[in-house]
């Protein structure tokens, strides 16, 4: 078993099969993406579910549907819901005009150009386009939210720099060699990184004392000698 497979079993253990989020396809995992902001995912479940339920997970639905209905779902998501009426608005007009409503359609194209057609939509950037495609089940590496990428760069994995995007071109190289094959466990990896990151591994204050991979940790190792 190598160090990266180490480090997932340890974190399957604390804190088991990671689930899935709720939204299916990349149509609904890009508004997913712009449920709101800066909020806990509990918050984003509830505008997505309002969503749902009072508008229609479907780019005719969310097009159609009025800002006196759109408005007050966006309100719960956090600062500036207009914006995010808007961006909701852009991502069923791009659907509907770039795919002919049917993004789903991008799944069977070569991996760079599905990847390119996400990029097209609000607030999807290179990790968000392939977070989608891998939790749609192609896989091409291991996307890291700001969660994963700082867990792998404290335990061991490239170089933390100034520089997000250096940080994360690093580690992603450093990892690479011991990336398990196949979308499902990438999936697991990806989540798993995510709640460690959100639950112990945190930015400010790590609690590293309960961390279960911090006999391995380059971070923890640096701060206790």
């Amino acid at each position: 078993m190598n160090r990266f497979d180490r480090l997932i079993a340890h974190l399957r253990r604390r804190y088991g099969q990671p689930a899935l989020p709720p939204a299916r396809g990349p149509f609904e995992l890009v508004l997913w993406e712009n449920a709101c902001y800066l909020l806990p995912d509990e918050r984003r479940l509830e505008v997505f579910n309002a969503l749902r339920d009072k508008v229609g997970l479907n780019p005719a639905a969310i097009d159609a549907a009025s800002d006196g209905v759109l408005l007050p779902i966006a309100m719960r998501g956090g600062m500036r819901p207009e914006m995010r009426v808007f961006r909701w608005r852009e991502v069923a007009r791009i659907t509907l005009n770039q795919f002919a409503g049917d993004l789903d359609s991008i799944l069977s194209r070569p991996y760079p150009e599905a990847k390119k057609a996400l990029k097209q939509f609000p607030n999807i950037g290179d990790p968000g386009a392939e977070k989608i495609l891998l939790l749609c089940g192609v896989a091409n590496g291991l996307p890291l939210d700001s969660n994963g990428l700082r867990v792998l760069g404290r335990v061991g994995w490239g170089r933390i720099q100034k520089n997000y995007g250096a940080t994360y071109r690093s580690v992603q190289d450093d990892v690479k060699p011991e990336l398990p094959a196949g979308a499902k466990r990438l999936q697991e990896a990806h989540l798993l990184l995510r709640t460690h990151g959100q639950t112990l591994c945190k930015d400010k204050t790590p609690l590293c004392h309960e961390c279960p991979v911090s006999a391995e940790c380059r971070y923890f190792l640096s701060i206790r000698s």
